[in-house]
């Protein structure tokens, strides 16, 4: 993983790399509500967790969230095969132009697990950018919001004390990087 950009004394981090190989203690799957496995970041860390990680979100279905994991919500799991010891999975809204409450839906997303992390003692999480594939969410508008999110937090919280955005390819940092204007 590359470090591109540090910002709030260095407590968040913009890289480039695979968010499966994160070495730190948990990472976010931004998933779908049927926490299933699905395509894009959420497939890609089941596949690289192996099936104990599904076995774990069944078991959360069938007990937890019958019904499915709610939008701007969070729940914790194990990580598999991961590096990582923890999964966070949150799902984000599906883009529908912005006046179906997605951008608070999306924000929600960010801060219960960012809380999720500080209750469980959570010192290091990494992050995709949520909502911005498969989902459509534009990726300037949710830089937007996961920055604000995640500088509000860190500022008022210890846990985490490292927060870190991983992008796929140097376009995308580069485009969170522009978004926020780079602070």
């Amino acid at each position: 993983m590359e470090t591109i950009l540090e910002l709030e004394g260095g407590r968040l981090v913009i890289a480039v790399g695979d968010i499966t190989s994160f070495d730190g203690i948990a990472i976010v799957n931004a998933a779908n509500s049927g926490l299933l496995g699905g395509g894009g970041v959420d497939g890609a860390i089941h596949r690289a967790a192996g099936p104990a990680l599904l076995e774990e979100c069944r078991a959360v279905r069938s007990t937890q969230l019958p019904e499915g994991l709610p939008k701007g919500q969070a729940v914790a799991t194990g990580a598999g095969k991961l590096r990582c010891g923890r999964v966070i999975h949150t799902a984000g809204p599906v883009w529908h132009g912005g006046h179906s409450g997605e951008p608070g839906e999306l924000a929600s997303c960010y801060r219960a697990c960012l809380e999720l992390a500080r209750a469980e003692g959570i010192a290091s999480i990494a992050f995709p950018a949520i909502s911005t594939g498969a989902f459509g969410y534009p990726r300037s508008a949710a830089a937007l919001i996961a920055r604000e999110q995640a500088g509000a937090f860190l500022r008022a919280n210890e846990l985490p004390a490292r927060v870190v955005f991983v992008f796929f390819s140097r376009v995308d940092a580069a485009a969170f990087i522009d978004a926020t204007g780079g602070r």
